[in-house]
Formats: C-alpha cells, sequence, structure tokens
C-alpha cells in the first residue's frame, strides 16, 4: 500500500488594515484583516456612514483608492456629511445607483415582475463600478435596498453570496453597511460576512443619548468583545474601548507619601501610597474636597502631576475656597502640573470618563488623581448599568498604573443619622470617614479612619479643624463616647483644640 506524505505549508496571515478610528483599531487588535467583506449594522443615525466614510478616507491616506457605493442616498447628500465634518472626499468615487432615469415611468414592463430585472441590473451595475474604479476600500450602502429589490430571504442570501465571491476575487475590503429595518432578525448575514460590527444608539431618561459598538465576530482574529462606548460628533466618529485592567499594568514604588498635614498623616499610618485609593466619605460640607486639595497640593510639591475631576461644584468655588484655606492651586494650573476638568456627567459616557482618565495618566504623566464626587459620576447617568463595576475597573487601572487615587462620597443628613445611597467603601483601599458633632454648645468635626489595606492605621477618633492653617487633626478625642453618632457624651478631660491654644 502506498503510503501519501502531507506537507503542511505555513498561512501567511492577512495584514490588517487600519478602520481610521484609533479606539476601533485598538479594539481589533490592529484593525480589519486586508481583502474580506465585513458587515456593520446599526439603526438609522447611529453613524455608520460616517464610520464608512472614515474608512475610505484611511485608505486615501495611504495611497489606497477609495469606492462608495450608494443606493440609498445621493452623492450630494454624501458630500454634504462630509463637509459637516470638515471632510473633502473629492479623493473617493462616489458611484450613485439611484438616479432619475430608474424614475422614468418609460422604463417600466409589465412582462415580468420588476423586482427581478432591477435586481439583476442592480449587481450587474456594482460589479461594473468596481471593475472600473479597481478601489482597494468599497463601502456598499446600503443593503436594505438590495432587501427590498430581492422580496425573498433565499433570493436575498443568494445575491449577497453572489457579490461576496465576485468581492474575494477583487483584492479589495469591503463594509456592507445595514440599517436594520427589516423585520425580525436578519443573522442570515453574520454568517456570510468575515466580521460584523454593531452601533447602538440608547436614549436616556435625561442627558443626551449614549452610542455603543459592539464587535459581534471577527474570523480569525482577536478583539475585545463587549460594548464599548462611541461618540458622533464633528470629525467623525470616537471610539473608546472598553476599559480593561488586567491590560495596563506598570511597575512603580509603593511607599507612603505625605499628605500635607501631619495629623492625618500620622491617623493613616504615614499618607498615601501610591497605586491604592483612598475613599473621604461624610456629609456636605464636612471638608472632603478641602481633605483631597490638601493631599494633592502635597503631591503638586512633590514635583507630580495631578488631575482633578470636579462633578459637583464650581471651579471658582474651589479656587476661592482653596485659596482662603491657603492651598492655592492656580499656580500648578499655569505651570501645567494640575489639570482640573469641569465635567458634566449627563453629556458624558462611562466610557469618554474612562478614556479621559487613561490619557491624563499615559499621555500627560499624571500621578496623582481626584474624583469629586462618585455621588454625581453615580445619580446622574440612572440609566447606565453596572457603573459600579466599571468604576471598580477604572480604580484597578488606576492601581497597576501606580496612581494615587483618591474619593470623595457625599452622605445624607448632618448630625445624628447618616447615611448613603450607594456603598462604595469596598472599592477603596483605605476609607476615612468625617463626621459633625456637638459639644458644649458648638459644632465639630471628627475624622477617623476605619479600614487601610496597606497602613497600620490609627483606631483613634480625632478632631478635625480647617482653617487659615489648613488642615489640623487634634488629639483622639477620648474623652467622648458617641462621636460617631453625632451626640457624644462626655467621660473624660479631652479639651478641644480651640481651648488648647
Amino acid at each position: 500500500m502506498k503510503t501519501q506524505h502531507r506537507t503542511d505549508t505555513a498561512i501567511t496571515p492577512s495584514p490588517r488594515i487600519s478602520t481610521g478610528i484609533a479606539g476601533l483599531d485598538e479594539i481589533l487588535f490592529g484593525g480589519l484583516t486586508q481583502n474580506r467583506v465585513y458587515l456593520v449594522q446599526g439603526s438609522p443615525g447611529t453613524g455608520k456612514t460616517t464610520l464608512a466614510m472614515q474608512f475610505l478616507m484611511q485608505g486615501v491616506r495611504t495611497g489606497e483608492k477609495g469606492l462608495y457605493i450608494t443606493l440609498s442616498e445621493t452623492s450630494e447628500e454624501l458630500r454634504e456629511i462630509a463637509s459637516s465634518h470638515g471632510w473633502s472626499i473629492g479623493d473617493i468615487e462616489l458611484f450613485q445607483l439611484i438616479n432619475d432615469g430608474s424614475l422614468d415611468p418609460e422604463a417600466e414592463q409589465s412582462i415580468l415582475h420588476p423586482s427581478e430585472i432591477e435586481l439583476g441590473e442592480t449587481t450587474r451595475s456594482i460589479m461594473d463600478a468596481v471593475d472600473r474604479a479597481q478601489p482597494a476600500r468599497v463601502v456598499f450602502d446600503s443593503l436594505s435596498e438590495l432587501r427590498l429589490l430581492a422580496q425573498s430571504p433565499l433570493r436575498y442570501r443568494r445575491q449577497i453570496l453572489a457579490i461576496k465571491n465576485y468581492f474575494s476575487t477583487r483584492q479589495c475590503t469591503v463594509l456592507l453597511l445595514d440599517d436594520k429595518t427589516s423585520e425580525g432578525s436578519d443573522e442570515r448575514l453574520h454568517s456570510i460576512a468575515h466580521g460584523v460590527i454593531t452601533l447602538e444608539q440608547i436614549a436616556q431618561d435625561f442627558g443626551k443619548e449614549r452610542r455603543r459598538l459592539n464587535v459581534v465576530k471577527m474570523r480569525g482574529l482577536k478583539f475585545h468583545g463587549g460594548f464599548h462606548d462611541f461618540i458622533l460628533d464633528t470629525g467623525g466618529l470616537k471610539v473608546f474601548p472598553r476599559l480593561i485592567a488586567a491590560d495596563h499594568g506598570r511597575d512603580f514604588l509603593a511607599v507612603a507619601r505625605s499628605t500635607g498635614s501631619l495629623g492625618l498623616d500620622r491617623l493613616m499610618g504615614g499618607g498615601l501610597v501610591p497605586g491604592t485609593s483612598t475613599l473621604f466619605v461624610g456629609p456636605s460640607g464636612i471638608g472632603k474636597t478641602t481633605l483631597s486639595v490638601c493631599a494633592m497640593l502635597s503631591a503638586l510639591e512633590r514635583g507630580e502631576h495631578a488631575a482633578f475631576y470636579l462633578f459637583d461644584e464650581g471651579l471658582g468655588t474651589l479656587f476661592s475656597r482653596s485659596a482662603a484655606l491657603g492651598m492655592d492651586v492656580r499656580p500648578y494650573i499655569e505651570n501645567g502640573q494640575l489639570h482640573i476638568h469641569r465635567i458634566d456627567p449627563a453629556e458624558l459616557a462611562p466610557g469618554e470618563f474612562a478614556h479621559m482618565l487613561r490619557t491624563a495618566v499615559e499621555t500627560q504623566g499624571v500621578s496623582f488623581v481626584v474624583i469629586d464626587s462618585l455621588n454625581a459620576y453615580l445619580h446622574a447617568m440612572p440609566g447606565e448599568k453596572f457603573l459600579t463595576l466599571q468604576m471598580h475597573e477604572l480604580l484597578s487601572y488606576l492601581n497597576q498604573q501606580g496612581v494615587t487615587t483618591v474619593l470623595v462620597l457625599g452622605q445624607h443628613g448632618l448630625i445624628g443619622e447618616v447615611r448613603s445611597d450607594v456603598d462604595l467603601s469596598y472599592l477603596s483601599d483605605a476609607t476615612v470617614l468625617l463626621r459633625f458633632f456637638e459639644a458644649t454648645g458648638r459644632l465639630y468635626r471628627a475624622i477617623t479612619v476605619i479600614k487601610s489595606r496597606t497602613n497600620d492605621h490609627a483606631q483613634t477618633i480625632h478632631e478635625l479643624r480647617l482653617g487659615r492653617q489648613g488642615v489640623q487633626v487634634g488629639e483622639a478625642l477620648e474623652g467622648f463616647e458617641g462621636v460617631l453618632s453625632g451626640l457624644p457624651s462626655y467621660r473624660g478631660s479631652t479639651s478641644m483644640m480651640d481651648a488648647q491654644g
């Protein structure tokens, strides 16, 4: 019996090409496989046409010829869309299948069903246009028109297969756009295409709509699955890849650094440690933001770069209050060490916020971050799901980058019962609790550290004083019981800080 020897030859992977959208390329680990057919699905208004134009314009930048075949929009409409983004698409060939001749009643006939003639002519027109242009990148907009001409799922699938087989011999990368206006599921397209990308637009109860992208399938390609936020703005699509903390780690020195207050340093077991997050929690007006600014100012004085994300109050209020306490941060804004961002979360997607933080850390060299406050971040986006999980991933990323993170969480109530709408203390590595309490007919502040994963912190409760001398932490309130309840009883001889001077 003759033995047949099989020789396996190594298959060279097809080269990748950029989509023209940096965030999408990152999700796809470099871009699309060249000379394949891809399906881009999304309801009207999600940004399919804009994505397709960016794809073709990227080809022009790299010397590749582009062809835009349109059945649903006119060439003039496409030029207007491009102009709205500040683009010129003069180097992209536009082929418009809908023209005045197709509306001429004289062209109609009655022997065969019009759709049978139109479908065949449409397919031939597409092939003729590609043969003439010899493009490297093609956009077909849209499949819904072809679906209407086919009238039956079988004929439609056959036409799509014919188009795919035709393109497979033409050495071009193709995007097929589909507006998902057909009734029922059309997953048969997914089996035909080499890859599938879906775009979604979600209306919110408050604030602007959210857009997100999902790579459903990519044959033979590794990609980041799940939903990724994106925005459609002047200049095109900006995609924010879903943050995966495990992909972003680096070495750093985890040594405690001063908060700018000796008393607070002693209370926290040495200060704040890089690669950890600290949560300041307490009622409104207790001094959470002031403590955050104090710690940030200490980092700035050491030469670090910092970013402050302000959700609640205005910049003017922050500047004036900090300056009144002897903590003027404006010089550090002027020299570029400090970046303060006033955030309107109703206009910001969680993925966009994570992208802002990544840019600050990886591009601007930021090593100290303040988020003030988590309440506004969570409450202003009620339509978003899994925000707490996203915050956990975000903090894990910052920790792995060696960033010192300070979080502010407000609580309801002033004296007595104080509560939080959400419990995020488990997210932080250290938790500093602040409370108002009444004694001798006056209102005082108390501070204690209730958790630290890195330092051997003090177990005592201390008086906190905020003034022109900055942040001052007094001796332990050993003569009081029930300080954290807001209504303590006096059982000793501890003197308050105003009586110690």
